[in-house]
């Protein structure tokens, strides 16, 4: 009786396992299933010589598009700073006319939903 029990526990949950993997093959790991794109938010001074100072910010986390327009965008609302993320390199390239510090850096980030493992 036990094992019976066991067993269509085990079912269930590779069912509920195939489906979620099956879910985001489909339709991605973030904004997937009807939920709205990350709109990206746009830095108006894109001119490199007005940033001086710049960073590279190893995130970890990312997976999708998504997940790049939310850290660029939580890197961008901050004054002064203009960040451009790699996905495939799993970094944030962070430009800035000021130094910032790199605590503010790595909340701004978690924020965000993501983690910076090293600043370059």
């Amino acid at each position: 009786m036990s094992t019976a029990i066991i067993c269509i526990i085990l079912v269930l949950i590779g069912i509920v396992g195939v489906k979620s993997y099956t879910k985001r093959l489909t339709s991605g790991c973030c904004g997937g299933s009807g939920a709205k794109q990350v709109k990206k938010v746009k830095v108006t001074d894109r001119d490199l010589s007005h940033y001086p100072f710049c960073k590279v910010l190893k995130i970890d986390g990312m997976s999708c598009g998504n997940c790049v327009n939310r850290v660029e965008n939580s890197l961008n609302s901050l004054d002064g700073v203009w960040a451009q993320v790699d996905l495939a390199q799993g970094e944030a390239k962070v430009y800035m006319k000021e130094m910032k510090e790199d605590q503010m850096l790595k909340d701004t980030v978690k924020e965000a939903g993501y983690t910076v493992y090293k600043i370059l």
